[in-house]
């Protein structure tokens, strides 16, 4: 159902707006580069800061760009489970394939809580769901036991892991059986994942380099894993920067670079990069053949 390299989409502002032009050839590129799918609203697209119409607005149009050609997961997470319910009727409105629905973060739920928040969205979603477990943000770890209760769920087919723990997929599939589709979250141990049993990542890096994404995660399914390692060298100094400040401010910066008249605009909380780490991202993007 989902495989590859699957951005976790920025979302191009302009003037404080969305920039719907943008995104629309945001996504034609992602598609022409060889990406398998495409995620709006997730973290790095900054949900959190967009209002509901823009929410919507952000869904729809990537769904409309898209047009049928790669599978679109619409970033439907949050805390207030009626809210998450009332968001993956808004994705499925827009036209969306899937939810993603991230651990419900600041009330931090155990592990009965999160079988419960789950079970309720999944049972009143029209999407299927893709479970996101991502305890650098949430605090609250999905356990590998809860994760195996919950993919017994007709409408929970997925899960996007950005624990970045590697160790964790073969547990994962013994406690999911075959046909749950693991996801990498973490772009740095995109490669590892999938030799132990993964089916591709939702990807930041992939913003920026969809087309070397694509081709790692090919060489994966190929088993080609020496060109697969190739393709890691040049990708994971740009894994690194990706982070060198709050997300997605140096993946805007990068895009900025390499795509004429992309703007680098964030909404606060987030600010732009520093100065150390733009130089972080232009060495990465040197690296990788993106930029001179």
């Amino acid at each position: 159902m989902f495989f590859g390299s699957i951005p976790a989409l920025v979302t191009p502002f302009n003037d404080g707006q969305v920039d719907v032009e943008a995104l629309r050839a945001f996504v034609e590129w992602q598609i022409s580069e060889g990406s398998n799918g495409l995620v709006p609203c997730g973290t790095t697209g900054e949900v959190a800061t967009l209002s509901a119409e823009e929410h919507r607005l952000v869904v729809a149009t990537t769904v409309e760009a898209a047009a049928g050609r790669v599978p679109v997961i619409a970033g439907c997470g949050g805390y207030n489970t009626a809210a998450v319910i009332a968001a993956t009727k808004m994705a499925a409105d827009a036209g969306a394939d899937a939810a993603l629905c991230v651990v419900p973060y600041y009330n931090k739920p155990n592990q009965a809580g999160l079988v419960a928040h789950f079970t309720a969205v999944a049972d009143a979603s029209p999407l299927p769901i893709v479970l996101y477990n991502v305890p650098g943000r949430t605090i609250v770890d999905m356990s590998v036991v809860t994760i195996g209760e919950l993919s017994q769920h007709d409408n929970i087919v997925a899960i996007k892991d950005a624990t970045g723990n590697v160790g964790r997929v073969t547990d994962q599939r013994l406690a999911s059986g075959d046909d749950f589709v693991l996801l990498s979250g973490d772009d740095m141990t995109a490669l590892g994942f999938n030799a132990t049993g993964g089916a591709g990542c939702i990807s930041v890096t992939a913003n920026v380099a969809p087309k070397l994404c694509a081709e790692l995660q090919t060489a994966t399914r190929a088993g080609d894993w020496e060109d697969a390692r190739r393709l890691q060298a040049l990708l994971y100094p740009l894994h690194l920067a990706m982070f060198a400040d709050p997300s997605p401010g140096p993946a805007k910066y990068a895009l900025s670079k390499i795509r004429e008249g992309f703007s680098a605009e964030v909404r606060l909380p987030v600010t732009q990069p520093s100065g150390s780490a733009c130089h972080i991202v232009d060495a990465a993007l040197k690296h990788a053949g993106l930029a001179g």
